[in-house]
This record gives structure tokens, sequence and C-alpha cells, in this order.
């Protein structure tokens, strides 16, 4: 009896329309976003770094193997992040290609006739509005590794936000992505003319199995944060909360620090309104103490620390949305 209600279930699940859906696409977070359901992501694991005036760590350091199978091994998250390049990005580079290389080995992609990607792995890159040019080779450069989404830093301008969107997407779409694929193909599990038709920006592109994160992140940014969100192709729009907290710290007469905490949360909220006014999911990044707040406001994509703490504050998310 109990073997023919589970064919009956998977036959049932099998024909869902909803689930046909996801079947067929390479990156969950796409059928995430498209459904309006929270999405949650952790930062990749990484060997603690050395920090002035903090102990030594004695822990071995992980080897990057062993640390995309630890990435690999977490269930509850939708997408690994990496935050490597937003400063030197020539000198992260090599390290990142070598993670991507590892989590491919360590299985990024279940492959097969249907590709899916269990833990689509989204990158930031290196701020657009520096050098337009090198940022557009750059970002050719992280899709190349097989990255699903790019995130853009310290976003100012909506002319900056679409030489960014545009670097995303080949040329024969539109854009100014150049013709090589690099790793990327193989790393989706699928031929070069499958990855051409398939790299593209969602939701620019329904079938797109691209995602774009912006970021703005100063008073710049703020003073136009309406006109970048109104740019088609956003996949999720978050206020830079740790580098506002910077924004909005001054240092008084006698030398302290003063955080402005009420025009600070204005910044975030301010992001949060251009996102539902233009209707973008908007992200934040989150912990354990205030992603329950942030999704009754009306956050709804997470960037969350890697570890126990960050694991605590996913559960909490999924519960909240029922997911």
């Amino acid at each position: 009896m109990r073997v023919a209600s589970l064919a009956v279930l998977s036959l049932t699940l099998a024909s869902s329309p909803v689930l046909s859906q996801r079947t067929a696409r390479l990156n969950p977070v796409v059928d995430l976003l498209a459904a309006a359901k929270p999405v949650f992501g952790l930062y990749a694991p990484a060997n603690r770094r050395a920090r002035p005036g903090m102990p030594a760590d004695t822990t071995p350091p992980k080897s990057t193997a062993q640390l995309a199978s630890e990435a690999m091994a977490y269930p509850n998250g939708d997408l690994l992040f990496d935050g490597s390049m937003e400063g030197d990005f020539d000198a992260a580079f090599p390290g990142f290609a070598a993670s991507m290389a590892a989590l491919d080995a360590a299985g990024m992609t279940s492959k097969g006739s249907a590709p899916r990607m269990p833990h689509p792995v989204f990158v930031k890159t290196h701020k657009i509005g520096e050098n337009p040019a090198v940022a557009v080779e750059r970002i050719g450069r992280q899709l190349n590794e097989g990255v699903a989404g790019v995130v853009f830093v310290e976003v100012e301008s909506a002319e900056e936000l679409k030489t960014g969107l545009a670097a995303m997407r080949f040329k024969a779409k539109g854009g100014t992505r150049a013709d090589g694929v690099g790793a990327a193909p193989a790393r989706w599990g699928m031929t070069e003319a499958q990855y051409r038709a398939k790299a593209d920006l969602w939701p620019l592109n329904p079938s797109g199995e691209l995602v774009n994160w912006t970021i703005v992140e100063t008073k710049a940014g703020l003073a136009k944060v309406r006109e970048i969100a109104a740019v088609p192709g956003i996949g999720a729009l978050f206020p830079g909360a740790g580098s506002l907290r910077g924004v909005f710290t001054t240092t008084d007469a006698a030398g302290k620090r003063v955080f402005d905490e009420v025009a600070w949360e204005n910044a975030i909220q301010q992001v949060l309104a251009a996102c539902k006014e233009f209707k973008v999911p908007c992200g934040y990044p989150a912990n354990e103490r205030d992603i329950e707040k942030r999704m009754q406001q009306g956050f709804s994509v997470f960037i969350i620390g890697w570890g126990e703490a960050g694991f605590r504050a996913v559960d909490i998310g999924r519960k909240v949305a029922g997911r």
C-alpha cells in the first residue's frame, strides 16, 4: 500500500506544471524569483583570514576541494555567494577560478539530459563605474568560469547598471560580452551551443539562466536609487547595509565614532521603497537576529554568513517563508 501511494505521489508531482517548469531550468534561483518566493544564499565556506589584533587560528586550513565538498553537503541554501573579487580583482581571480573548478568536481551541477544546479554560484564583481571597459572584460571572465549570477557593487547610476547588464549578455543578444565561453558550458553540463542559448539575463529573457543583483551602498547611489531600480533586468536590488553603516558613521570633536542608526535605517528603507515601487525583489545581508524582521518588512533575497549561526538564520527564514 505504501509503495502504491508513493507511486501515485510521484506521478502527481511529475505532472505538476510548477515542478515541470523547475526541472527544466538549470538555475533554481530563477524559479524562486519568478514565483516570488524568498531566496536564501550563503557565503561559500572559506578558511579564516588572519586579522590584526585577533589571536592566530591554529586550525589547519582546509583545501579547496575540502571547502567545495563542505559547500555541496549543506542542503538548505539556494546558492553560494563569493565576494572575494570586490577589492583586488586580479589578485583574487586565480583563487576563485580554482574554487569554481573544485565546486564543479564536487557536484555543483547535476549533469545529464536536464542539468540542474543545486548550488549555483553568485559572485561579486569589481565596481563598474571605475573603469567600465575593464569591468566588461572582468564580468566576462567570471561568467566563463560558470557562475549563475553576477553582483554589482556600489552602483551609483542607471548608466553604470546598464553597462554591467550588457556585459552579462552576448553580442548576439544585444550585449557586450565577448564570444568566448571558457569552462562555463562544461560546468553547466551542456554543449557550447546550448550554453549560448541559456546564458542570457533573466528576466529580460524569460528563458535566461543568468541573474543580476545590484547593490546600492553610497549616498550617490541612494540619490539615484529610483532610476537604478527602474532599469529592466535587475534580479534583485540590495542596500549595502555594511557599507552604509560606514557612510552614516562620523567622528566627533573628541575623536569618538558616532553611528547615526536612524539615517542608516532610513537609507535601507529608501532602497526597499524603490524595490516595491518598481516591483523588484529586494535583498538584505541578514543574520539570525534580523532575518524575520526584514522578511516582514518586505525583503525576500538574503545573503547569510557561512556556519552554524548562518544555518540557523536560513532555518528561521525558511520557516517564515513556509519553505
